[in-house]
């Protein structure tokens, strides 16, 4: 027989019977849910569940949604994401009218290869060229447009949380700070944070690294250039505030942890005009700038600000800390942070 704690994260949050809207945690909990209502519509769909079999209405209906789109990736035919509407006119602006949630990579012989291709594009700064990013593109757009100022959130897990980043990042750049809820996004870089574990070294390797950007992005740009641009995309980005949900057991996603810390600790000890050179740009890009490379679009995981809470429960293994059921939890013991992107020069 299940455990209680096993009942419950397989359940979802079946306690959150009224909602407060203002409580972090309730709102994390929906946006979590719904994104799990996209991995039960593909379930059922790849199942051949119907009617009265089919397990996913609960995961949105519970809490008063109703299922407005879903979006189909034109390659494998796979339910990818949906939209989600209030079913009551929203009495307040904290409670979203629309959500568009976006799935993870789901590990089924008719979905993997085109959910690892999506994750390799994502490492190589392509996710923007694929169609299924257009979809979603395409389908956020219209959701805003329609919506006619009413609250509209994005929210993704995984591969799902790189493609709600990626929408959201363009949508901000137009004007739209769309409320963003990102569960163990992947930060596509070495993972420092969870693979030393002595502070001093990884002060010391994240501190080189940043010279050594800031030193590149000099060198390419050139200071009075750099100075005289009339557009910086971090600037333009940093009013837009996403929430990141990492473990620092999930290597997919914790470098989030040290990336944001770091960028505090160099404005501490009085080198914060370093890293706010070297935070903008990823090695990979730098380096491909000065051979002379197109290295195609900026680096996903690059973000000027963000609502940062850290899973610091131990789970058992890595599927664990990567899960998305860790999310409705009411008793993990909880870090948040909020960092803000200072665009003092």
């Amino acid at each position: 027989m299940a455990s209680a704690e096993e009942i419950f994260h397989l359940s979802g949050p079946i306690h959150l019977t009224a909602i407060d809207w203002n409580n972090i945690y309730h709102r994390r909990s929906v946006a979590a849910s719904l994104v799990k209502g996209v991995y039960m519509l593909e379930n059922d769909r790849r199942q051949n569940r119907h009617g009265p079999q089919a397990l996913a209405l609960p995961w949105w209906d519970f809490f008063h949604f109703k299922l407005d789109h879903m979006l189909i990736d034109d390659v494998d035919l796979s339910i990818c994401g949906a939209i989600y509407e209030y079913k009551y006119p929203s009495p307040a602006l904290n409670i979203p009218q629309y959500v568009i949630a976006f799935r993870g990579t789901i590990m089924e012989s008719d979905t993997v290869s085109r959910d690892f291709k999506l994750n390799l594009q994502s490492i190589l700064n392509n996710l923007h060229r694929s169609s299924r990013f257009q979809l979603a593109m395409h389908c956020v757009h219209n959701t805003v447009a329609l919506s006619r100022g009413a609250s509209v959130w994005l929210t993704g897990h995984s591969l799902g949380s790189a493609m709600a980043l990626l929408v959201g990042k363009n949508m901000a750049k137009i004007g739209y700070f769309l409320e963003t809820y990102l569960f163990n996004p992947p930060f596509l870089s070495l993972p420092i944070e969870g693979g030393f574990k002595n502070e001093t070294l990884k002060l010391g390797i994240r501190f080189a690294n940043s010279v050594v950007k800031a030193g590149l992005m000099v060198a390419v740009k050139g200071c009075k250039h750099h100075k005289a641009q009339a557009y910086d995309p971090f600037v333009v980005l940093s009013p837009w505030v996403p929430y990141l949900f990492v473990n620092p057991d999930d290597p997919i996603c914790s470098e989030y942890i040290g990336y944001f810390e770091h960028r505090k600790k160099m404005e501490e000890i009085g080198v914060g005009k370093i890293e706010r050179l070297a935070t903008k740009n990823s090695m990979r890009n730098l380096f491909s700038s000065v051979l002379g490379i197109n290295s195609g679009a900026e680096a996903l995981h690059l973000l000027p600000s963000a609502y940062l809470t850290v899973n610091r429960g131990r789970l058992s293994d890595f599927y664990g800390a990567h899960g998305l059921q860790q999310w409705w939890n009411p008793y993990f013991p909880c870090e948040a942070m909020f960092y803000k992107y200072n665009t003092t020069t």
